[in-house]
C-alpha cells in the first residue's frame, strides 16, 4: 500500500506572477515599484490526511515614494480557477502602517495593505512582501487541478 504522504504531498504547487498597477489622481502624484520579479512557490510536503506545510517567500519588495496627500496601498489578485490559498503581508514597512495578512482570493475587491502613508518624511519608503501559500489535501493538487497563477495588483491611492 503506497504511503499517503508521498502520494499526495509531491503535487501541491502554487505559482505566482506579480504585476503592479499605479492609480493616479494627478500625473506623478503616486509612484510605486515592484522589486524582485515573479515569485514561484511549491507546496511539496505535509502530513497524511492533514495540511500541506505552508511555503513562504520574501524575495519581492515594494518601493513607494512620498505622496502629496495621506495615502494607502491596496492589493488584489486575479487567479482564474484558484484552488489553493495565498496570503501576503507587508513586513518592515518604513512608512505607513502595514495591515494584517491579506488573503488573496480571485474576484475579491482590493484590500488595504499599507495605510496612513504620510506626505512628509523620507522621499521614499520600502516594504518586504511576505507571501504564504497553503493548501489542505482536500483541496486537491496541481497535478489534477493545474497550478494557481496569480496576477497580484498593488494600487497606490489617496486615503
Amino acid at each position: 500500500m503506497p504511503n499517503p504522504i508521498h502520494r499526495y504531498a509531491i503535487h501541491g504547487t502554487c505559482s505566482l506572477v506579480l504585476i503592479f498597477v499605479v492609480y493616479t489622481e494627478a500625473p506623478a502624484q503616486f509612484l510605486i515599484n515592484l522589486n524582485g520579479g515573479n515569485v514561484n512557490m511549491t507546496l511539496s510536503s505535509g502530513t497524511a490526511g492533514g495540511q500541506l506545510i505552508n511555503v513562504g517567500s520574501t524575495t519581492a519588495s515594494l518601493t513607494y515614494w512620498r505622496p502629496i496627500v495621506l495615502s494607502k496601498i491596496t492589493v488584489s489578485t486575479v487567479c482564474i480557477g484558484q484552488s489553493f490559498n495565498l496570503q501576503v503581508v507587508a513586513t518592515s514597512a518604513t512608512a505607513g502602517v502595514a495591515q494584517t495578512a491579506v488573503s488573496l482570493i480571485n474576484g475579491n475587491p482590493a484590500m488595504d495593505f499599507i495605510r496612513d502613508i504620510p506626505r512628509t518624511g523620507s522621499l521614499y519608503a520600502t516594504c518586504i512582501l511576505q507571501y504564504t501559500a497553503s493548501a489542505t489535501f482536500d483541496q486537491g493538487n496541481s497535478a489534477e487541478l493545474s497550478n494557481d497563477v496569480h496576477t497580484v495588483t498593488y494600487t497606490f491611492q489617496s486615503q
